[in-house]
């Protein structure tokens, strides 16, 4: 067989598994954000669409896993092209854990839809979401221009969604030991918030697969965290004396 033709048949077969991930993606960028605006919103109907897309999503992975699979098997890539293809199984899974967290999001507001807001936290969701959208849609860009600079900028960027995680932590546990009936929405809220800081996780770790597919090396850096919320106390207020 030509070698221009296998050539030009593995481009168009990783070319094909770009457009799926990128398309996975999209979806996956959609679903967090109707998952945010669904709370904000306290939209059970929009939340029930979110809950629905996963599906699609992650048929998508199933695809990209059977196609690198596939290509692994029959074309032995080397070098850059093998790193391209592991990337890209990397970046599928993290896509599909993020698919998740939207849809546990989405679960969560149609309990949250019948009980009154507390207090700001659902603007404080609503600025993390952002946060992550915006981090998320750098990456992907990042991820097909092989920009190694956007990517390091974006996995920095996800102390600042851990400090937000850990206000709204501070200030969900306030509101719960002031009145015991705020507890049922504040716990799902915290899970909705932590949602969101594991959402900007596997952002950072779709960074560092650029990082790896442009240089063929694994970052050994620890990024910086800064989620404290495993180790964050806070005093009870004292009751005041009758």
């Amino acid at each position: 067989m030509d070698s221009t033709h296998i050539v030009s048949s593995f481009d168009r077969d990783l070319n094909q598994i770009q457009s799926l991930l990128l398309e996975m993606g999209g979806l996956v960028e959609t679903q967090i954000a109707d998952a945010t605006l669904a709370l904000v919103r306290r939209d059970t109907e929009l939340a029930a669409k979110v809950r629905k897309q996963e599906k699609r999503v992650n048929a998508l992975e199933v695809e990209i896993n059977e196609l690198t699979v596939s290509m692994l098997a029959l074309r032995h890539p080397m070098a850059e092209d093998l790193r391209r293809v592991v990337a890209t199984l990397k970046v599928s899974a993290s896509l599909e854990r993020m698919g998740d967290y939207a849809k546990n999001m989405a679960k969560r507001t149609s309990v949250l839809a019948k009980v009154k807001p507390v207090g700001s936290s659902t603007n404080t969701v609503k600025i993390m979401s952002k946060m992550v959208q915006e981090m998320f849609r750098d990456v992907l860009d990042a991820f097909v221009a092989r920009d190694i600079e956007t990517a390091e900028e974006v996995r920095l960027r996800d102390a600042q969604v851990d400090q937000m995680h850990n206000t709204l932590f501070r200030e969900l546990l306030t509101y719960m030991m002031e009145d015991a009936r705020k507890i049922t929405p504040c716990m799902h809220l915290l899970f909705i918030a932590k949602n969101l800081e594991r959402a900007g996780d596997h952002t950072a770790n779709i960074a560092e697969q650029v990082h790896y597919l442009v240089t063929g090396e694994i970052q050994e850096d620890a990024r910086p965290k800064s989620d404290k919320t495993a180790t964050m106390f806070i005093k009870p207020k004292k009751k005041k004396k009758s």
